[in-house]
């Protein structure tokens, strides 16, 4: 683009998120593929997230368990695997090569030479890597023999892996740990085994592992390029310091993949340069209709960027955040965070306005309208977030 850049006012972004998000009752998807294409990841730390997440989106919230669970379980058309930040994600599983070339090979390295050195170290060299190289080829003939396992079934077909170390000997943090704890973390960011179905409902944190399905290696910059452009499609236009946080990759990187995929520089109302991608810097009209969302803990949207103020009053991160950053359960009204919402005991979903300003009485319908809706189809399960907020357990607990 030659010239002044496009200018992209708050109004264009939050008519952008609404429709690339599919929160917008118009661009609501049919199949959590959609929603996770739509996307590009689904946060995963919390498995509660996935089946939220996906449920505000679809045309039929109610069919949104069974839909996940055919997808990740069945089909495997969604993966359940590490991703950018060394956190995990839900992928569609076509980009499962992708993730892993672009950010998960850095990670890997990192992770597979902290591992064998503190095994060696905690276990003053009782256990050294080539004691790890064998037990972990074992697990994994085991894992594919039985398809899906818990590690405790692991230990049964590979007894090693109970064995112990100490990690951190000597600091104030020093604490014995296992080898299975720690190989099948780091065997998930190789891309070697993904997690499988849950022990328990869809809220358990508790997964089987499988071994992951093959994929192709890509060159790690074809790869960068390829993800990067999904991600300027979803949540462009956005800045260096959003793509270097969300991608975990360093601003070299970040600048090197935007020249290669010819993203468009655009101006943002604070005078910040951003971007989007190529073909994609004409305006974006709004949903017809004004839209509400009540959307989890950790949702992709809240949890996209590192710059937010365009959609959340910085006044209200206290009550919305933990203190490690992670967002907790919020209410949106037409593409901004308003309030926050939670689950009490008795499976009550109650919500609050922190933001009232501009939130009118067809608002505040529209927001009861899809409390209730979440409220159908969760229907007798009851869902705690794993990062708890002020907001969400006050609200919880009456």
């Amino acid at each position: 683009m030659t010239g002044k850049p496009r200018h992209i006012g708050v109004a264009e972004r939050r008519a952008r998120l609404g429709l690339r998000h599919r929160l917008a009752p118009s661009a609501r998807a049919a199949r959590p593929e959609e929603v996770a294409d739509a996307l590009v990841a689904l946060h995963g730390t919390d498995p509660a997230t996935v089946y939220l997440a996906v449920g505000a989106r679809l045309v039929d919230a109610g069919v949104t368990v069974a839909e996940v669970d055919r997808a990740l379980y069945e089909d495997r058309t969604l993966v359940r695997m590490h991703g950018m930040r060394h956190t995990v994600f839900v992928f569609p599983t076509a980009l499962a090569a992708v993730v892993h070339a672009s950010t998960g090979l850095d990670i890997a390295a990192k992770a597979r030479a902290g591992l064998v050195k503190d095994v060696a170290t905690g276990s003053d060299g009782r256990l050294s890597e080539e004691w790890l190289t064998l037990v972990e080829e074992s697990a994994l003939a085991a894992l594919a023999r039985r398809g899906q396992a818990t590690v405790n079934e692991l230990t049964r077909d590979e007894p090693r892996l109970k064995e112990q170390f100490v990690y951190g000997a000597g600091k104030s943090y020093e604490t014995p740990q296992t080898v299975s704890s720690r190989l099948m973390r780091v065997l998930g960011v190789e891309g070697r085994v993904v997690r499988g179905r849950p022990l328990g409902s869809w809220t358990s944190s508790q997964f089987r592992w499988a071994v992951a399905p093959p994929h192709p290696e890509l060159p790690p910059a074809e790869a960068r390029s390829e993800l990067l452009g999904r991600w300027l499609i979803a949540c462009g236009p956005a800045t260096e310091a959003d793509l270097k946080w969300w991608t975990g990759w360093k601003v070299t990187d970040v600048r090197r993949t935007l020249a290669a995929i010819g993203a468009v520089a655009v101006s943002l109302d604070d005078g910040v340069t951003a971007y989007v991608a190529a073909g994609d810097e004409e305006p974006v009209d709004g949903p017809a209709e004004p839209w509400a969302a009540l959307l989890p803990g950790l949702d992709p949207t809240p949890m996209s960027r590192q710059e937010r103020d365009w959609y959340l009053d910085p006044s209200l991160r206290p009550a919305l955040f933990d203190g490690s950053g992670n967002v907790g359960p919020t209410v949106w009204w037409d593409g901004r965070v308003v309030g926050g919402w939670a689950q009490r005991p008795d499976g009550e979903t109650v919500w609050r306005l922190l933001a009232p300003k501009g939130v009118g009485r067809d608002a505040r319908t529209a927001i009861t309208a899809e409390a209730e809706r979440l409220q159908r189809w969760v229907g007798t399960t009851r869902v705690t977030p794993r990062f708890r907020t002020p907001l969400e357990r006050e609200l919880a607990a009456g």
